[in-house]
């Protein structure tokens, strides 16, 4: 392996791109690759290269990191970089994809003889763009010291919970954390959609659970969004909505009834109906009213 890690990383949205400036910046080397070019050309600047296609992304490197919507995009984008991916490369694949895709994609690794990673992360838009994401990784072991650069420039820890990828170990702690995280963002709508409606200040009931065990970070960082109008995305409706459908089919699989989850795929559904899809998924808070 060469001095200098080579990594490709297809998809440079909110996550994806924070990924790519942090490997970049890490003395890298890096190129990447969007379907909307425009999305990736900012990162020139940061010393990646901007690749047209996801082959010409993949020719040569190390590593290829996916950061996509869900797995058929994650499917589509490295069967056009198939003929230029080289054999015994590592695949880090942290798009949030969900169960069923897992021995999918682990087996178009095989195929093309890649070292598959499943390797989600835990984080939004700021955790991101500071390197403070939190990676959650199932893998061979032989493909470790070769992520290690990488894990390093876009992380702060990276949990391995087993050595085979297909297995879908990583995805599934995921889904649990996300199942928690989605249901805090919809509590909060929900609890300062009743309180508008009920003529309370919702400062009031921040102050009241202020310090105690009901408050927590991600209350104020929500609660925060809808007070001040302002739904810059770090994590989009429509994201939100796709990984809480594939939290109820995980579970459904498994025998478990996510009612929670279920419904709040609804309530991202609305909102996205409503215009709110490109926003920060705190925008739940319109789905409590008539559209």
């Amino acid at each position: 392996m060469a001095d200098t890690t080579s990594v490709a990383v297809l998809g440079t949205g909110i996550m994806g791109a924070a990924m790519a400036r942090n490997l970049a910046r890490a003395g890298l080397d890096v190129r990447v690759w969007n379907r909307t070019r425009a999305k990736a050309q900012p990162l020139a600047a940061d010393g990646a290269r901007v690749a047209d296609t996801p082959a010409e992304a993949v020719h040569g490197a190390d590593v290829v990191l996916t950061m996509l919507h869900d797995g058929p995009a994650v499917l589509q984008a490295m069967g056009q970089a198939a003929p230029a991916l080289r054999p015994g490369a590592v695949w880090a694949q942290c798009s949030t994809a969900g169960l069923e895709a897992q021995p999918v994609l682990a087996a178009f690794a095989a195929d093309h003889g890649l070292l598959y990673v499943d390797a989600p992360v835990l984080g939004t838009r700021q955790p991101a763009e500071s390197g403070q994401l939190l990676v959650l990784a199932a893998g061979p072991a032989e493909a470790r010291p070769v992520l290690a650069p990488v894990l390093e420039a876009v992380g702060s820890r990276t949990a391995w919970v087993g050595e085979d990828g297909a297995s879908g170990a990583a995805t599934r702690l995921k889904l649990v954390c996300n199942s928690w995280v989605l249901a805090v963002t919809h509590g909060t709508a929900e609890a300062l959609a009743l309180a508008h409606a009920l003529g309370v200040d919702p400062q009031a009931f921040l102050d009241a659970v202020a310090g105690g065990p009901l408050d927590m970070g991600y209350l104020r960082a929500k609660a925060a969004a809808v007070l001040s109008g302002d739904y810059s995305p770090n994590f989009t409706v429509a994201t939100a909505e796709k990984d809480a459908r594939l939290i109820v089919e995980a579970g459904r699989q498994a025998g478990v009834a996510m009612d929670v989850a279920a419904a709040g795929a609804e309530r991202f559904r609305r909102a996205a109906a409503q215009g709110h899809a490109d926003e920060d998924m705190a925008a739940s808070y319109f789905a409590s009213f008539a559209g």
